[in-house]
């Protein structure tokens, strides 16, 4: 699981000094759950899940991945965690194969499993048609199935998403979503981060509400439902922000 305690990050500016891009946040995500970070772009969220992959080092706080402090022992947690950046760049000229190949033994995945781990998630993933195709001449959605496959290759207990849906069709969002989904089914902790408020109600569990680095909200949909007296996710954004002029 993934505990966040008191997590503060800030980042040093020329013109204003320090600046707060996380401010007292925690949180935490058991396994077989999916824990959703609402916010719109700026947030903070992905400093937040940068800080939990040992990306950034946080100001202060505490970020305990698996029992594993990640200042601390970042190597131990880092190999517990599966991790689809918002940017994911594939080689050029690897196929999806190659790539999950090279990953696999990159993350030191048993060799003599590995071969069957590949051809396990190309078909989960329906890969099968480019699997061995340069990755120079994929789609964008075929693009995302690689890199969510070559996300957990390693088959690792904590996976984590950052906004995994970004200029994908109907079909292949669908897909993505059930991938997600089946990621919890099978016990591992997943880390959801997003904007789209009609994603954070179909897949999470619990949602954290973050508005420029402070986490203004947290609870399954019932739970804030009930806090904010509101039917829809987006109302209650609105109404934890408390100003509608807050989201131009």
């Amino acid at each position: 699981m993934i505990t966040v305690h008191n997590l503060v990050k800030e980042f040093k500016e020329k013109k204003n000094g320090k600046v707060g891009a996380v401010q007292d946040v925690t949180f935490s995500c058991d396994n077989g759950k999916i824990f959703g970070l609402l916010g719109l772009n700026g947030a903070g969220k992905t400093t937040i899940l940068r800080i939990i992959c040992t990306m950034l080092q946080p100001s202060s706080g505490e970020v305990m991945v698996a029992g594993f402090d990640v200042t601390k022992q970042p190597g131990e947690a880092r190999r517990r965690i599966g991790f689809l950046p918002a940017d994911s760049g594939l080689y050029d000229y690897y196929t999806p194969r190659e790539i999950l190949r090279y990953f696999g033994l990159l993350c030191k995945y048993p060799k003599e499993k590995l071969e069957p781990r590949i051809t396990s998630l190309i078909k989960m993933m329906r890969m099968e048609e480019f699997a061995d195709m340069y990755s120079k001449g994929l789609s964008t959605g075929m693009k995302q199935k690689v890199c969510l496959a070559r996300a957990i290759i390693h088959d690792p207990p904590i996976v984590i998403f950052d906004e995994p849906t970004n200029s994908l069709d109907v079909l292949t969002r669908v897909a993505v979503h059930d991938f997600i989904k089946a990621c919890r089914d099978e016990g591992k902790c997943v880390i959801l981060s997003t904007h789209i408020m009609s994603e954070a109600e179909k897949l999470c569990d619990e949602i954290g509400i973050l508005h420029k680095g402070k986490l203004l909200a947290i609870g399954t949909l019932d739970e804030l439902k009930s806090q904010f007296g509101k039917a829809g996710l987006e109302d209650i954004f609105i109404a934890s922000v408390g100003d509608k002029n807050e989201l131009e």
